[in-house]
């Protein structure tokens, strides 16, 4: 006969049993993320690949068992590039399908009035586009930037690679700056011109006066504007900027597709500016548009197959070059960076929920802010900390130039090898 102690050993036993079993369930289950992304409508071709690279990363976690044993379910809906819809999914993420994390979307239209939804939910809110620095000065205490600049600082690397690599006899003296009338252009273009960056409801966030232009000598002639969307005259554009005659035109574009109508309307008009710098075009879609016409035509960006980054995955190293090989093999043909900096956002919230040893995200948010210089989160855009904005800390976007069929790295100069020699003056039409 067992006695009470015995008894109560055994249900003590029991319940440790049951306990382990559910604790197994639950480890079991996936972690769900949920990704608002544009796959159709006027950001659909970064849309797309923004959702390659999310699910190029998910994928390879996942082969090597998840995190903490854990799958992760990645959950993907069409924003069809809508202000609205992106809000609403984002909204169902975290209320009906009860997510665990969440991806960022595309596009610094879409992230600024998403941000403010996932803050009042409290979800870390990892964006892969939205650089406009309106949207790091709401203070949001949980967004993290994915790319390593805001778009007002990012004309900087441009004009510092001019006064780096072209010879002062060459440089540009007049410049044309033409733009969509877009969030991310306005804010390459307020640092290029020295302008203010306000709020909507009001304030200065930025006084960008005198403006990078400027700095380096470089006088405005000419500053045109065209609508967000249905814009379709490119052709009169391309008239403007040929009488206004500039060394350097300045085309900051809402789409690879426009920086190809741009591109065309140019060559069509034989406008011969010496210097040709637009906002989009390191997308292989932007070459097969304009052909021959890319030569030597210059852009930022925040990754390049030739830049040797280090990241980590599923807690080992994984490299650039790794990187490359998976995305190529996995979908067969070579990524860019519209695939590269959502695999970063990926890479990154791994390795906070590794860190932190939990997907709640005030754990997950507190984890990420803690990353400095010597220890940062590691991806295929290098290493990540950030200020208490969510921008990243010392970085900048790097400068490539299209160089016959290929998009050659040409700035910085002192921190990777491979760095091509710039091409310049652009070669006429």
């Amino acid at each position: 006969m067992k006695t009470h102690r015995t008894r109560l050993a055994a249900l003590a036993a029991s319940a440790a049993i049951a306990g382990l079993l559910a604790g197994g369930a639950q480890a079991a289950d996936p972690i769900k993320i949920g990704a608002s992304l544009p796959l159709t409508g006027n950001f659909s071709v970064s849309g797309t690949k923004h959702q390659q690279g999310y699910q190029l990363c998910v994928d390879l976690i996942n082969a090597k068992g998840g995190v903490d044993g854990r799958q992760l379910d990645l959950i993907v809906s069409d924003n069809r590039s809508d202000t609205e819809t992106a809000i609403s999914q984002y909204e169902r993420f975290v209320n009906a399908d009860k997510v665990d994390i969440l991806f960022g979307t595309f596009s610094s239209k879409l992230s600024f009035p998403v941000s403010s939804v996932l803050e009042k939910y409290g979800m870390v809110h990892p964006v892969p586009a939205g650089g406009a620095l309106r949207i790091w000065s709401q203070g949001h205490k949980n967004m993290f930037y994915f790319q390593q600049d805001v778009a007002e600082f990012m004309g900087g690397s441009l004009t510092e690679m001019i006064a780096e690599r072209i010879p002062e006899d060459q440089r540009p003296k007049t410049a044309a700056l033409v733009k969509a009338d877009d969030f991310f252009a306005n804010g390459i273009a307020a640092g290029l011109a020295g302008g203010t960056v306000s709020n909507p409801g009001g304030g200065v966030v930025a006084d960008l006066a005198p403006g990078f232009l400027k700095e380096i000598g470089v006088e405005l002639v000419m500053e045109e504007t065209w609508p967000e969307e249905g814009f379709s005259d490119w052709l009169n554009l391309a008239n403007s900027i040929k009488q206004a005659n500039p060394d350097l035109v300045i085309g900051l574009t809402a789409s690879a597709e426009e920086a190809v109508q741009l591109t065309r309307a140019l060559q069509t008009v034989k406008a011969q500016p010496k210097y040709l710098f637009f906002s989009q075009g390191t997308q292989s879609e932007y070459k097969t548009g304009t052909g021959a016409a890319a030569e030597g035509v210059m852009m930022p960006t925040s990754w390049h197959p030739a830049v040797a980054f280090v990241g980590e995955l599923a807690g080992e190293t994984f490299t650039n070059g790794d990187f490359v090989a998976a995305f190529t093999e996995k979908f067969g043909f070579a990524p860019d960076e519209d695939s590269a900096i959502p695999f970063a956002v990926c890479q990154g919230m791994e390795q906070a929920m590794r860190g932190a040893a939990s997907t709640d995200n005030a754990k997950l948010s507190e984890w990420l802010h803690a990353r400095t210089k010597a220890e940062p989160v590691k991806t295929v855009l290098g290493p990540f900390s950030w200020d208490e904005r969510g921008v990243p800390e010392d970085r900048s976007v790097l400068v490539a130039q299209w160089q016959g069929d290929d998009l050659k790295f040409i700035y910085p100069t002192n921190e990777f090898e491979g760095v091509a020699e710039v091409i310049f003056p652009k070669p006429q039409w």
